[in-house]
């Protein structure tokens, strides 16, 4: 038998396109966990047997239909010309732990953010693979406790270098791909063009940040314009905000300007769509905009009072894309140079929530080097005469917590069931506010973002939060920062949770550098950003400690946080998740949130 499954595609213009699939193929015969979409839609390849490896790897097995196919296999990398095709082998070195092709190591899962090292050019007629060679690198080791009699000890390359960021083929002769050195402060775009017989290399662009690292996280992709030599990237300008620059002959000319940024690029055709806080001048408030010359606000006057912060996908050529708003229920409207027409408004859901008591929420200024923005989630039938717990939680180095984003989640439900409070303060080092708010904690982790959570609770004790129940949560660096709030000896806070912190910089390696630079080079930012030589402050709070044993943020981090608790005699509480990544995806997820859940009730 034959099933046949839909997939909704816009071009120029709606197209269902039905794929025909044999039966055997399908849930009941490989179990298929997931798809792929070949480039023309016109292809699948079905995934199995997905087994989770790091943060992003996996192996799996995949039911492929009629198409040329680049995979890699025992760290080499192979190529099919079509399904029933035997394999060639393009690479002959892999070798675990030594040499990867074709898929990051550790560390490049975390800077690439992604599981796959490999890039077709634009017509499928060159393939670009990385090649990461670890055999000289020193490893870190954890242990892996599966189901087995005897634990396995698992042993991964660490390495510390310069930096790839990404790869983007421009034609199928021309490929660009951005270098950053380990400090992540200097970046440089180097075209490879084949002439025939070779790759020859050229930089057409340098890029460098005198006050921090360059870009958010990693530098911003590039978009190339129609003479497939000049592109368009978003980056800081001269005044410290991100925005669109046009870049030829190694000149960068800033196409937006302004005390707001731009987000990022969504598509550029004859026009950049781009995504920006530029409406109003609150960085809380996300706008769709497309720009030739002047930008033109594409979502500002739809539905205004529903739509704060949007989204949008586009088709290939942008004649059709699809826009996403809340911060109430999403919308999703599909758009066209014809106008708008509706494509989900949520009603039904909508309707049902009205028979539930939600949260309201709040948004304001506090004033503290600049004005910086916060957020509050109220409980049903708020009352300012009550007095009610506060919980915070905190994200990161660029992160923005505070926003007009749809959110159903965890603070939803301890809002409403438990009426505590819930709040998010984006202080110094938060993100989208321009670089001299980003980069104030350049070299200085755990300073002034600390000191800024700190003064907002003090600001935020207008009558209504019980003093007595102030408590502080994070996942990953937001776990670091509530330890380094609860260590600082404040007395403001009451109780926090960590969840997968860092304990001490010197323990990680790529993401340190970006912010923090080398032990070498900033000894005194290391040493003050050390939560263990703060574990005495902890006798006064209550904690508790959360960890994955598989984690990226090492294991190591949470065990060295634990000992030097241990050490000053401080009684807290700690759970280890075995064999759990950074996510505790499965079933430590609903497990987690129902452990902090308890906590806070005690």
């Amino acid at each position: 038998g034959y099933r046949k499954v839909l997939w909704w595609v816009v071009g120029a213009a709606v197209v269902i396109t039905l794929i025909t699939i044999p039966a055997i193929y399908l849930n009941e015969q490989v179990e298929a966990t997931d798809y792929m979409l070949s480039g023309d839609y016109n292809f699948v390849a079905l995934e199995s047997n997905y087994t989770k490896k790091w943060r992003h790897s996996y192996s799996a097995s995949y039911t492929i239909f009629n198409r040329e196919t680049a995979y890699v296999s025992d760290f080499n990398v192979f190529l099919k010309s079509d399904v029933n095709a035997d394999a060639v082998q393009v690479t002959f070195n892999g070798k675990e732990n030594e040499i990867s092709n074709g898929i990051p190591d550790w560390t490049y899962e975390e800077v690439f953010a992604s599981n796959g090292a490999l890039w077709w050019s634009t017509n499928s007629v060159y393939l670009a693979y990385a090649e990461f060679n670890d055999t000289l690198v020193h490893k870190i080791e954890y242990t892996w406790y599966g189901n087995e009699q005897y634990p396995e000890t698992v042993s991964v390359p660490y390495p510390k270098d310069h930096i790839l960021c990404s790869v983007t083929w421009v034609t199928d002769q021309r490929v660009a791909v951005q270098w950053m050195t380990r400090k992540q402060n200097y970046v440089i775009v180097q075209l490879y063009e084949f002439d025939g017989s070779s790759w020859v290399e050229k930089q057409i662009f340098e890029q460098r940040s005198r006050t921090g690292w360059v870009g958010r996280y990693v530098p911003l992709p590039l978009f190339f314009a129609e003479d497939k030599l000049s592109f368009y990237k978003v980056m800081s300008d001269s005044h410290g905000y991100k925005h669109i620059h046009y870049v030829k002959d190694g000149k960068a000319t800033p196409i937006t300007s302004g005390e707001w940024e731009v987000t990022y690029i969504n598509k550029l055709t004859k026009d950049a769509y781009f995504v920006s806080n530029q409406n109003e001048g609150i960085p809380v408030k996300i706008n769709q905009y497309s720009s030739h010359s002047a930008p033109e606000c594409l979502s500002c006057d739809l539905r205004p009072e529903r739509c704060q912060y949007n989204t949008a996908y586009f088709s290939y050529d942008a004649s059709y894309y699809r826009l996403d708003c809340t911060p109430g229920l999403p919308v999703y409207t599909l758009m066209d140079n014809r106008g708008a027409g509706a494509l989900e408004d949520n009603k039904e859901l909508e309707n049902m929530l009205s028979d539930f008591q939600m949260p309201t929420m709040k948004y304001g200024t506090f004033k503290v080097a600049g004005f910086l923005w916060y957020q509050m989630m109220l409980p049903p039938n708020f009352k300012k005469s009550k007095k009610y717990p506060l919980l915070i939680d905190y994200g990161g180095p660029c992160s923005q917590t505070v926003s007009y984003r749809y959110k159903l989640n965890w603070a939803t439900y301890l809002t409403s069931t438990h009426d505590i409070i819930y709040a998010s303060f984006d202080g110094r080092g938060s993100g989208y506010q321009g670089d001299q708010i980003l980069h104030s904690i350049y070299h200085r982790l755990g300073t002034y973002e600390v000191e800024d959570q700190l003064f907002a609770i003090k600001f935020i004790d207008m009558g209504f939060v019980d003093k007595d129940r102030v408590a502080m949560w994070g996942w990953s660096y937001g776990g670091y920062v509530t330890a380094m709030a609860l260590g600082s000896g404040s007395g403001l806070l009451k109780c926090g949770i960590s969840v997968a912190p860092v304990a001490e910089w010197e323990y990680y390696a790529v993401y340190t550098e970006r912010y923090m630079g080398t032990p070498s080079d900033n000894p005194d930012g290391y040493r003050n950003g050390s939560v263990i030589t703060r574990a005495k402050n902890f006798k006064n709070v209550d904690f508790l400690l959360i960890h994955g044993t598989a984690d990226n943020v090492h294991f190591q981090q949470a065990a060295q946080i634990s000992k030097a608790l241990v050490n000053e005699q401080v009684d807290f509480e700690a759970m280890w998740y075995t064999d759990k990544n950074h996510s505790l995806r499965g079933s430590a997820y609903r497990h987690v949130y129902t452990l902090m859940s308890h906590f806070l009730k005690k």
